[in-house]
């Protein structure tokens, strides 16, 4: 370990302020050497990095202004200053001292540590608002490093702001430049604390290291940086446990990491702020910054690790950040009969109208030279022909994205308000109806399988018909048998041609909408299961024996791992996210006919406190038989991974009954929605899906990324080749029975986060060729495929074009 040796931080004896006032008076510059000079023939063999002054700006602005640092005087602005311009002088005479006497024996090197905040502008674009921002930056760091690490002299903005600042002479200006061996920096509480005193000049103050490491490297010409002191506080109260701790040393290192990496910045060491807890100046001890816990009140004053020293430990070990890859990367093919799809949501049949030509049988003539009208000629009938599919305009708008993906199922769902307006069977929409079996016919002379979903709720649409939603919605029990009714319609109509049903799309998340209350959330979520069992129940006696479908739901199931992987409570917090998440709706079908008991045991627990009064449901014997086993595979929608926290929370909303709160780990790529893509989660939940439920069919009927490019989509591609990935070395390696993969997904909506292939006006991102490659290699193979068709199939790839474009090839020859 390399000593780094700071000659003054604060510690100014007693004695030289009160007979010569401190570092008002110049005398003290002369015996600020001395005491340097004994400095470096005590320790100097031994010492290869110095540090004359910490932070001279908190020294002269807290010490001599408003007096919150030592030696505490409340003086005017001018002593402020004058203090500034005398640590300056200090400093430089010491650095010439040890570069003339002690250097060239000792080799060590030398700086002064200079702290700042950071600001950026209100207005990116704003000239004024940038121009504030330089300013504010001049008065705190440049103030100081512009004389020793510039040209000797004051910002020019500082010597036109204050008339009574002291002047360096051109001997002076000469004598201060320079005198830096690096650029020792600090960045830290102290520097924006109290923000009242920050020249702020109307802007915003900003955590972001690497910005402001970016504008020393400009201002002062690329020079060697050390970070010299970094770190956060916690509260007092917070003991080992100082997750918020690790998560800001998180984003600072990170962002010291990406200065390096993609701003080419010279940092060559980082240090942590500090090592002890301990006396923090103006707030004595009500805040902690040290890596180690120190009971104050304790006789011994006991050290103890805080969870961030082990992960400050783990960095220095790793020396930076490395993705958390399960294992390599596989080389290998999913099963010949793997389900390769992309999902949309709600199809809108109201918003396709059928073409008129073919229905009217009337002849017209159009009056273009004169009206521009159509006008009938009466006494003609034409022959008309039967409505056709390819009447409706937007299927052949679906048909074209879908030929472009190379997929072989496309999932989908209905509109349960518009095939049953009034919510049950007393007004059937046929021609909505028609509509969907007509999207499911062409899709499959695509050789495109369709999974329908019966119901796809979301927080901005419930999608419930409107007397249904009068009458409760999904608080009412009836809703659930209305649904039944609805299943059965739907799988009568279209179930010739569907294998593969969703009942209901992320039940599990409806708890955003029915939030009144947690009782009315569990009621909710109690009533869309037994809609689910009794639609799944309806086509398991009525109709699996001739049409040979498939039926569950999809749960929203994103995997959770502790923010701080060295608490127990918060390996704890993420189990319980899952139980609350998932098992909520999974345990009842897949498992037990019940809630979960460790959310049962943790609501009562809660209750027995007095913390909530949350009840869950209770399935009457019927109800258990009726809902377990009620799906015939599981299907989850997955995007990202939660980092979770225990955090006790009192009240009766499901939010707060399982005492959980999420942090945005900085070091994760994110998307533009803040989406953590962390890969390895999905492998993890597929794991834990199957010790937990089984070894049960599976089909990820949602996983994918919002991405802001429309011409290189980049993340995407990214995000699908990682996680498609980890579902291979799931099925591959872990022997999860996963069955299909379907990408989320086809089009974007306008104002939303851009999840499509296909932009809202179909025009088409280079991720689809990315994911027709995956879906062309059945993976990642190595050198041959596994599944390449026969010799006879390929040449049938020739019938295909044929059959598909007959009407082309008879209108060319024809022409001919």
């Amino acid at each position: 370990i390399d000593p780094v040796v700071t000659l003054y931080h604060w510690d100014l004896p007693l004695m030289l302020q009160e007979k010569y006032g401190g570092w008002k008076n110049e005398s003290v510059i002369d015996i600020f050497n001395d005491y340097a000079t004994f400095c470096f023939q005590t320790f100097g063999d031994r010492v290869k990095y110095w540090i004359t002054i910490h932070n001279p700006y908190l020294v002269a602005w807290h010490g001599y202004g408003t007096g919150i640092h030592a030696p505490g005087e409340r003086g005017k602005i001018t002593t402020v200053y004058s203090v500034g311009h005398n640590l300056i002088k200090a400093h430089a005479k010491v650095w010439r001292n040890y570069k003339k006497h002690f250097q060239p024996y000792q080799k060590g090197m030398m700086s002064i540590v200079l702290g700042s905040h950071w600001i950026e502008p209100n207005k990116s674009e704003d000239a004024l608002d940038i121009s504030k921002c330089q300013q504010s930056m001049e008065r705190v760091l440049g103030w100081f490093a512009k004389p020793i690490h510039g040209d000797g002299d004051y910002p020019e903005e500082l010597k036109n702001e204050f008339s009574f600042l002291p002047r360096f002479t051109e001997d002076e200006k000469n004598y201060v430049k320079g005198t830096a061996d690096f650029f020792a920096f600090s960045f830290g509480p102290n520097n924006f604390k109290p923000p009242n005193t920050l020249p702020k000049m109307g802007q915003n103050l900003s955590l972001n290291l690497r910005e402001v490491l970016n504008w020393i490297k400009l201002e002062y010409n690329s020079p060697r940086i050390l970070i010299a002191e970094n770190g956060w506080f916690t509260d007092s109260h917070v003991k080992t446990d100082d997750t918020t701790a690790i998560y800001m040393m998180k984003n600072f290192i990170n962002k010291v990491l990406q200065a390096i990496k993609y701003d080419n910045i010279d940092v060559f060491g980082y240090t942590a702020w500090s090592l002890l807890d301990g006396f923090e100046w103006q707030h004595a001890y009500n805040i902690r910054r040290g890596l180690f816990y120190v009971d104050f009140k304790s006789k011994k004053k006991e050290r103890i690790p805080k969870s961030s020293a082990l992960y400050y430990k783990q960095i220095i070990r790793e020396n930076g950040f490395f993705p958390r890859e399960s294992t390599p990367s596989l080389q290998a093919q999913f099963s010949c009969d793997f389900s390769w799809g992309i999902t949309e949501s709600v199809l809108k049949a109201e918003s396709v109208a059928s073409s008129p030509q073919f229905c009217d049988s009337s002849l017209y003539l159009w009056n273009i030279t004169g009206d521009g009208l159509l006008h009938k000629v009466k006494g003609v009938k034409l022959k008309t022909r039967p409505a056709q599919c390819t009447d409706f305009v937007s299927i052949k708008k679906q048909l074209d994205l879908l030929e472009k993906m190379k997929v072989t199922h496309y999932r989908f769902a209905l509109d349960w308000s518009l095939i049953l307006p009034n919510g049950d069977l007393s007004v059937v929409n046929r021609q909505v109806l028609r509509y969907y079996r007509c999207v499911i016919s062409e899709v499959l002379k695509l050789n495109v399988q369709s999974m329908v979903t019966l119901y796809y709720p979301t927080h901005a649409y419930l999608g419930l018909p409107g007397p249904l939603l009068q009458t409760g919605g999904w608080l009412n029990q009836s809703t659930a048998y209305a649904f039944q009714d609805y299943a059965a319609l739907c799988f009568r109509e279209l179930g010739d041609l569907v294998k593969l049903w969703i009942t209901i799309n992320e039940p599990n998340r409806l708890s955003h909408v029915y939030n009144r209350s947690s009782n009315d959330t569990y009621r909710a979520a109690h009533n869309l299961l037994i809609a689910h069992a009794m639609a799944w129940k309806i086509y398991d006696e009525q109709y699996r024996s001739f049409q040979h479908g498939k039926v569950s739901l999809s749960l929203h199931s994103d995997w959770a791992e502790p923010a701080n992987p060295y608490f127990e409570s918060h390996s704890k917090a993420a189990d319980r996210f899952l139980q609350f998440e998932i098992g909520w709706f999974a345990d009842p079908i897949f498992k037990t006919g019940d809630y979960p008991a460790t959310m049962r045991e943790y609501i009562g627990f809660k209750n027995r406190k007095g913390l909530s009064y949350s009840s869950l449901p209770s399935f009457t014997s019927e109800e258990k038989q009726l809902v377990k086993g009620a799906a015939d595979f599981y299907a989850l929608n997955h995007f990202t991974t939660r980092f979770v926290i225990h955090e006790p929370q009192n009240g009766s909303q499901y939010e707060f009954d399982h005492d959980i709160q999420f942090l945005q780990d900085i070091t994760c790529l994110s998307s533009p929605s803040r989406l953590a893509v962390v890969p390895w989660g999905v492998r993890k939940v597929l794991k834990w899906i199957k010790k937990t439920y089984g070894d049960i069919d599976i089909y990820i009927t949602a996983n994918g990324i919002d991405d802001q490019s429309l011409d290189n989509d980049e993340l995407r591609n990214y995000y699908l080749g990682k996680y498609i990935q980890e579902v291979l070395k799931a099925y591959y390696i872990d022997k999860v029975k996963i069955k299909g993969y379907y990408a989320f997904k086809l089009t974007e909506e306008k104002s939303k986060p851009r999840f499509g292939f296909f932009t809202s006006d179909s025009k088409g991102k280079p991720s689809i060729k990315f994911y027709n490659n995956l879906i062309s290699n059945n993976g990642f193979p190595a050198d041959y495929s596994a599944c390449d068709p026969p010799y006879q199939e390929k040449q049938c790839s020739f019938c295909l074009f044929i059959s598909q474009k007959k009407p082309l090839i008879f209108f060319a020859c024809c022409l001919f």
